[in-house]
């Protein structure tokens, strides 16, 4: 133990002794250049605050690149398949629904929406399958 402590305390006196070099780094030769990803920057949507149809006409939400057609509570919202604004503005969904089509409906059970929205099955739907043998 004590050798070890003689070890560390002679390696903190030559880490704090000995100043380190940096070398000095040139400034790169060409002019600075814009990023892939700022280049990029025209194919980004606008930001949501674009399409606040609280200060703007409702028509607004009916832009290219809006989240949604329909104005609910100031923002623009898709209502087809909105978890707080499905069909219409402020209708929620419970818990356990999603909405699929502006209808709130249990993809674990529901033989139109299994799994997922649009997937339809022949005869039964079963915790998100179709036709699963239970």
């Amino acid at each position: 133990m004590r050798k070890a402590t003689i070890f560390l305390m002679a390696l903190a006196a030559l880490a704090t002794a000995a100043p380190l070099r940096v070398a000095a780094v040139a400034a790169p030769a060409h002019p600075l250049r814009r990023s892939r990803f700022l280049a990029n920057a025209a194919n980004f949507p606008p930001p949501a605050s674009f399409y606040d149809c609280s200060k703007k006409p409702p028509s607004i939400c009916l832009e290219p690149g809006s989240p949604g057609a329909t104005c609910c509570k100031g923002t623009c919202v898709d209502t087809e398949h909105s978890f707080q604004h499905c069909g219409s503005c402020n209708k929620t969904c419970k818990y356990t629904q999603t909405c699929c089509e502006g209808k709130c409906v249990n993809t674990f059970t529901d033989k139109k929406n299994c799994g997922s929205c649009g997937v339809r099955c022949r005869t039964r739907c079963t915790n998100g399958y179709c036709d699963y043998a239970a």
